[in-house]
């Protein structure tokens, strides 16, 4: 499973919020130099970014481990992505409603790839929170496309999420 989105989404949080293993982070110190490229704005109290990727993993059943890999925000990091959706059975675009535009590279990636997905909107305090078909709109996301509203910081939601994404997978994979 991958977890996608713009820079400071929640990406990394949501792994580690759900694996059951200590995740594998490759979190790097932001430094003067990424000021120019790495809008802060919303995230001011943001000290790291994500290199490489996160690794985490899930036993949702006997039968179902999840591997969750998510993927760096920053357009200078998306060459990587090929190599991480490969043998994935589905991608999440985690969503900021004070940028959504920063999920569209997301959203256009795996359009275009043919991987399933779904929008999972990470509601942050102090945010306005909006109705999962406002962001569909919004964002123009077709209507098989499930549209969830969670919070990266909670094991359940993620979890949620992930059940979500599962039987999306499922629904759109033929047999």
């Amino acid at each position: 499973m991958v977890v996608a989105g713009g820079f400071g989404v929640g990406k990394t949080t949501f792994v580690r919020a759900v694996s059951e293993i200590t995740p594998l982070q490759t979190e790097a110190l932001m430094t003067r130099a990424s000021e120019e490229t790495d809008d802060l704005t919303a995230t001011p109290d943001k000290l790291t970014t994500t290199v490489a990727m996160d690794f985490g993993r899930i036993t949702l059943d006997n039968d179902l481990v999840l591997y969750v890999f998510g993927t760096p925000g920053q357009q200078r990091f998306w060459f990587m992505w090929d190599d991480l959706v490969r043998g994935a059975i589905g991608a999440i675009v985690l969503a900021d409603t004070r940028r959504l535009t920063d999920c569209f590279p997301a959203l256009d990636y795996f359009e275009s790839c043919g991987l399933p997905y779904i929008v999972a909107v990470n509601h942050f305090e102090g945010s306005e929170l909006f109705e999962a078909e406002d962001v569909r709109e919004a964002l123009t996301v077709p209507p098989h496309v499930p549209v969830v509203i969670m919070d990266a910081r909670k094991r359940y939601s993620v979890v949620e999420t992930l059940l979500a994404m599962v039987a999306h997978a499922l629904d759109a994979t033929p047999e």
